[in-house]
């Protein structure tokens, strides 16, 4: 079980493994210190939004309700970070709030970092490999159009809405948001866009 080990690696929060005493950094998810240390957990889909963005496309959510302060987190100030081992990027929130998508390879995956239309508190990244085909996506009236097929894609869960592939999604990546100095601080060898 992880608990708030209480101090910043790289001006990031810690972990405490009460299992082992291992400490984990949060933002490559492995342990630096401990018995564990240099092992990796296994990333999962997550995304920092305003809980009104959250709710309107999970209405179906139980949270709890507690009293708390306000984040004082700026999207625009922060930039959405994947990770796929071998190569990270990092895509400036405000520059891509402007262009909406940015379809992209990394690490020989075809991604796209989308910001949602309709709510621009709201982002994903998607592998664009469908069964047999590689999606070209770009934002519509519609929605997340694949402009191969036709296809529409929701532009925030990647479930498909209308079209020939319909009956498809887009995987979702595990992805996080990060203020772009820190990212630099965990990987200074990736890449930043715009570039």
């Amino acid at each position: 079980m992880l608990g708030n080990q209480g101090a910043l690696w790289g001006n990031a929060m810690t972990w405490w493994d009460h299992d082992t005493g291992s400490i984990w950094s949060q933002p490559l998810g492995e342990a630096i210190a401990g018995p564990r240390k240099g092992e990796a957990l296994e990333p999962y889909p997550a995304t920092l939004t305003t809980w009104e963005a959250w709710i309107e496309s999970q209405p179906e959510t139980l949270a709890l309700d507690a009293p708390g302060l306000s984040s004082r987190f700026d999207l625009d100030r922060m930039a959405i970070v994947l990770d796929l081992g071998t190569e990270a990027a990092a895509y400036l929130v405000k520059a891509l709030r402007e262009v909406g998508i940015v379809n992209d390879t990394l690490a020989g995956v075809e991604i796209a970092v989308v910001i949602d239309p309709k709510n621009d508190e709201r982002w994903a990244v998607f592998s664009r490999q469908l069964d047999t085909s590689v999606a070209e996506l770009e934002l519509t009236d519609e929605g997340l159009v694949d402009i191969n097929s036709g296809t529409v894609f929701d532009p925030f869960l990647g479930v498909g809405l209308s079209g020939p592939l319909a009956d498809q999604s887009l995987d979702r990546l595990s992805a996080f948001t990060s203020f772009p100095s820190d990212y630099r601080t965990f990987f200074p060898d990736g890449r930043t866009w715009p570039g």
